[in-house]
């Protein structure tokens, strides 16, 4: 089985999302359920359907869920060697043909933003960056053809801290 990389505060979230699902929204679906049943003829009755359907976005999302739990590899960052690219670490490079700069921070699949720059391990951009220390040049095939970059820095931010930073820049229109 693969493992999928994550913080520890990333797989919190993940059980709080799956103990909430379980515990609570599926069995309150379930009763919503069963009360359209009671109104009779299930073949037009719009609340039961609407009910079934949501249990089974509910049951999809726990499978999903509850297959993370299982490949669930647990890493903190914040213990990892900053000088090289690796899962949590927050990397500012710069585009060799524009000059252009970004920030990209590595994460968990679960954790990805990227929108906000929280790409996943998994991505090309990611795998291209590992292992990569501040001065290193790479290049990466990325949608929009080959692209050559400068690992310009190379610094650790606690991930919710990053996601807190971007909703409010967001929330402010500073995005």
């Amino acid at each position: 089985m693969s493992t999928e990389p994550m913080t520890p505060r990333g797989y919190d979230e993940l059980l709080k999302e799956f103990k909430y699902l379980k515990d609570v929204e599926k069995p309150r679906v379930n009763v919503e359920k069963q009360r359209a049943a009671e109104l009779g003829d299930r073949s037009e009755n719009a609340e039961y359907h609407a009910a079934k359907e949501k249990l089974r976005h509910i049951d999809k999302r726990l499978f999903y869920l509850n297959s993370m739990v299982q490949k669930a590899q647990i890493i903190d960052p914040s213990t990892l060697d900053h000088n090289r690219a690796h899962f949590g670490a927050t990397i500012h490079i710069i585009d060799q043909d524009t000059n252009e700069s970004f920030t990209y921070t590595i994460c968990g699949t679960l954790e990805s933003e990227p929108e906000n720059g929280l790409i996943s391990v998994h991505s090309p951009l990611a795998r291209a960056l590992f292992g990569k220390e501040e001065g290193d040049e790479f290049s990466v095939v990325l949608p929009h053809g080959k692209k050559y970059f400068e690992v310009d820095s190379i610094t650790y931010i606690d991930l919710f801290t990053l996601k807190k930073i971007h909703r409010d820049e967001s929330h402010y229109g500073f995005h």
